[in-house]
């Protein structure tokens, strides 16, 4: 697991993918915290996390799209597919590579906390939850990805497919309020990782919400473990 996961950090930051991420995720973290924290005169950083999810619905499919679907336009599954390894650790040192990235992209809210901290008292308890919320988040969005690049050997495919997924996750709330049918109201409400999410940016470290998002993720990487295991006997 240790060298698949070398092997995708090394994948992102020999290309431009790892920069690109980096850059982007940083560009406009910055300007929702200049423009809210200072426009705005708060030490709160629920408004730039809030509006960093619509960007982070877009960076993580940019992350994992090439994760699977690469290797198989490339014919290197199958050597993959075929090591000692076992497809468990495979796809968990893909999910690990991916997730890195992510996190160390996250890092920089601690960096804007500190910064508030020189100029006003930051409720370090709200923000160091609402972090690791979208830590939670961002792990159980790059399992599903994953699990997407898996399913095709277009990069493309795997991440308009994804960020369309991030478009409709962030429209669920819309969509169960415009419905008047009880149960598929009850229902998107419970599947909807962005009401868990939001307890976390009230400071609310609540063990259903993990367990949520752990579950989501962990389901997600069995289910890539499954469909390589269905390529590697068909």
């Amino acid at each position: 697991m240790g060298t698949i996961l070398k092997r995708e950090l090394s994948s992102y930051f020999n290309s431009a993918t790892a920069y690109v991420v980096m850059a982007t995720y940083f560009i406009f973290s910055g300007i929702f915290f200049t423009a809210i924290c200072f426009g705005y005169n708060t030490t709160s950083l629920a408004g730039v996390y809030g509006n960093m999810f619509y960007i982070i619905m877009f960076i993580i499919p940019i992350i994992t799209m090439k994760t699977f679907s690469e290797e198989k336009r490339q014919k290197t599954d199958q050597a993959l597919l075929t090591s000692p390894t076992s497809l468990t650790e495979i796809v968990i040192g893909k999910f690990l590579g991916a997730f890195t990235l992510y996190a160390a992209c996250c890092c920089i809210f601690l960096v804007y906390a500190v910064v508030i901290s020189f100029f006003a008292t930051p409720d370090w308890p709200v923000i160091l939850c609402t972090f690791a919320g979208i830590i939670l988040l961002g792990a159980a969005l790059i399992a599903i990805n994953v699990f997407i690049s898996a399913l095709t050997e277009s990069m493309i495919i795997a991440a308009v497919a994804g960020m369309a997924l991030g478009l409709l996750i962030s429209f669920l709330g819309n969509i169960s309020d415009m419905l008047s049918i009880d149960w598929i109201t009850t229902i998107l409400e419970k599947i909807n990782p962005l009401n868990y999410y939001t307890n976390f940016t009230y400071g609310i470290l609540s063990i259903v919400d993990i367990v949520f998002f752990l579950t989501l993720t962990g389901l997600f990487i069995f289910f890539t473990v499954r469909v390589l295991e269905k390529r590697r006997w068909s």
